[in-house]
């Protein structure tokens, strides 16, 4: 899962390197299109006046906003992928190891839990192997309680970088726009003049930040609510799982 992010971090970094150094030419093409979508009288779809837009904002905000959009979406999907892989049938695994202990005792439902996967498997694993080493029923409840809990902090490993991004993003679209209301201003100050078409553009560029901030914010916002909803999840299993565990268990030692 490291090189996963790893690998996803990267790309995501050179996906935000590339889109600033072509800042200029980007942001030439983009007024050379508007003005001949003007001529003609065609309506630009969607991702292309996402695009226009993006340049248009400018690459110092827009870039940072761009970048936790990239950053977040690598954690989001790394994530997602190691929960996916860590969910498991734990009526299954209940019955296969009830099987297994009926079948060859604690020796073969081990042997039986070490081809498994996932954070149930690892937590039935630890609990059977105090049954095994003859430390008892207690010593295997404490085993399956502490090592669930390091289970869980598996599950939950970089979500608070994800919602660090999402409090980022509107932060640095709003810093942007204030940062263009002052140019604008500045602006108005050296002219002493209120002239709208002086200070148009640079307020249109300084909201654009925000707009961009909001969005990155919500894409991030709907990946969160999903992790989250699928670690409750996992953990609900594992803590119904562990508890069927211990019953089995304390059936076995009768």
């Amino acid at each position: 899962m490291r090189k996963l992010l790893s690998i996803l971090t990267i790309v995501g970094f050179l996906a935000f390197v590339m889109p600033v150094q072509t800042y200029a030419q980007d942001k030439a093409k983009a007024k050379t299109e508007q003005v001949d979508k003007q001529k003609s009288g065609q309506n630009q779809e969607f991702h292309q006046v996402l695009k226009q837009r993006f340049v248009e904002g400018g690459p110092a905000f827009m870039g940072i906003v761009l970048l936790t959009l990239i950053l977040g979406l690598a954690i989001a999907i790394e994530r997602i992928i190691f929960l996916y892989l860590s969910d498991t049938n734990t009526q299954k695994l209940l019955q296969e190891t009830e099987a297994a202990l009926e079948e060859g005792g604690v020796e073969q439902a081990l042997e039986m839990l070490r081809n498994k996967r996932g954070p149930v498997a690892s937590i039935f694993y630890q609990g059977l192997l105090r049954m095994a080493e003859g430390e008892g029923l207690e010593a295997a409840e404490k085993a399956v309680i502490s090592y669930g809990n390091v289970k869980v902090g598996e599950l939950e490993k970089n979500v608070s970088w994800l919602a660090l991004f999402i409090a980022l993003a509107p932060m640095f679209g709003f810093m942007g726009t204030v940062i263009g209301m002052i140019d604008a201003f500045d602006k108005i100050e050296k002219a002493g003049d209120m002239n709208p078409s002086l200070v148009a553009r640079g307020i249109k560029i300084a909201l654009l930040t925000t707009v961009f901030g909001l969005i990155v914010a919500i894409i991030l916002q709907i990946f969160y609510n999903f992790i989250i909803a699928k670690i409750d999840s996992i953990v609900n299993k594992m803590e119904d799982a562990s508890i069927s565990l211990i019953d089995m268990l304390v059936k076995y030692s009768k």
